[in-house]
């Protein structure tokens, strides 16, 4: 029981790893920060470089998805694993290794909670697809898509403690969001072409 406490701390420390940010570092000798959006996630490195940004996109999805294997590995019932998956989110949206200022967690959150409810994810990714082919908005898909999680989680029959700790991942991943929130009911939100600002 006492080690499930190291749970949350390994699932932080995994999710503060910044992929985008090292990995445009590495390659390019640039710092994704004072590029496009700023953030380091997928969307924004995309703009740098196609393979740059995929390369991140599976790499922050990744870290979320290890970060559940690890306390499933440790013991840890399906409340500990949520709790893996919400602190992977927080690691990459406050990752410690750039002062707490990372991405906005939805790959790591997509990849986390594949390991948990593999069933909700998928269809949320169909949330995700048909939203950016019907408005070309990565943000508002990735907002939409991530307030449905837990409904479908719930659907699917997910345990309380799952839907509690993946509502308050998804409630983190929106409100990173609140600038492009401000955007979309401003009207100056990007629309997708090689990446928008939802990054």
């Amino acid at each position: 029981m006492e080690r499930d406490y190291l749970i949350p701390v390994i699932g932080y420390l995994l999710g503060s790893i910044p992929f985008g940010f090292l990995i445009v570092r590495v390659t390019a000798g640039a710092d994704i920060r004072r590029q496009g959006s700023g953030n380091i996630g997928a969307t924004n490195v995309f703009r740098k470089s196609r393979w740059a940004g995929v390369g991140t996109l599976l790499l922050d999805g990744g870290k979320g998805y290890l970060a559940v294997l690890i306390a499933r590995w440790m013991g840890g019932d399906p409340a500990w694993q949520a709790i893996a998956a919400l602190a992977a989110i927080l690691g990459h949206v406050f990752t410690v290794w750039l002062r707490f200022k990372g991405g906005k967690g939805v790959a790591t959150g997509c990849g986390a909670y594949l390991a948990i409810c593999p069933a909700a994810v998928v269809t949320t990714l169909v949330v995700f697809v048909v939203t950016v082919a019907v408005t070309r908005y990565i943000s508002l898909a990735s907002i939409l898509a991530t307030g449905a999680f837990p409904l479908w989680a719930y659907l699917y029959g997910e345990p309380a403690s799952v839907l509690l700790w993946g509502a308050l991942g998804a409630s983190v991943i929106i409100l990173k969001h609140h600038q492009n929130i401000r955007r979309l009911f401003a009207g100056t939100e990007s629309k997708f072409a090689c990446g928008s600002r939802a990054g």
